[in-house]
């Protein structure tokens, strides 16, 4: 069971005097070469939406459409994110979507704890200037390195966990995990049912 996020998410002096709106960071970061990701790249992808968003959803990295075209979230999981957002009246326009690693692992594999960390000052930057009331935490990678390495998704997706820069806090399926197995549909949505639901109230 998930104890509270990760110690690496501690806040540092380097946080609280990092640049002081997202299109600062976005620019500070454009030319990282903290890890060997960047070596590969096409094109960071730092994230997009809302930069006042409620709702923020992290998953894990760019895939090869991502790295393409600099922004998340854009090939078939992506498509199948704006499907499931859209079947709970929420459009992409008001969300925030970022990753754990900001530039595409070779072949689409999972980040190295070495990359992932390299990449954790941007994301938990993201989190202070963006302020976000409910982050959904998309997949495994997300989840432990945002929540704790010992957290398993199949055990506390659906639940809410954290909280994590005083968000609440929802674990659930990657949408790349359901076109792998689409079986998966029907617990994400039942998820997703609860955002929505925790979403609407914060918007009364």
């Amino acid at each position: 069971m998930a104890k509270g996020p990760a110690k690496e998410l501690q806040l540092t002096f380097e946080d609280l005097t990092g640049p002081q709106t997202l299109e600062d960071l976005s620019k500070s970061i454009s030319q990282c070469q903290k890890c060997s990701l960047a070596a590969n790249r096409t094109n960071v992808v730092f994230g997009a939406g809302n930069p006042l968003a409620l709702l923020m959803l992290v998953g894990e990295g760019p895939g090869a459409d991502e790295d393409r075209l600099g922004q998340p979230f854009v090939g078939a999981a992506g498509k199948l994110l704006d499907r499931i957002l859209a079947a709970c009246g929420i459009t992409r326009g008001e969300v925030y979507i970022a990753n754990i690693v900001k530039c595409r692992p070779p072949g689409n594999r999972v980040p190295s704890k070495e990359e992932a960390e390299a990449c954790l000052t941007f994301l938990r930057r993201q989190f202070e200037l963006i302020k976000p009331r409910i982050i959904v935490l998309l997949g495994s990678t997300a989840l432990q390195h945002l929540i704790g390495a010992e957290a398993r998704i199949t055990r506390v997706r659906g639940q809410w966990v954290g909280p994590l820069y005083g968000a609440r806090v929802m674990p659930t399926y990657h949408p790349a995990a359901l076109l792998r197995d689409p079986a998966k549909k029907r617990e994400v949505w039942e998820d997703f049912q609860r955002i929505r639901d925790a979403y609407n109230a914060l918007k009364k």
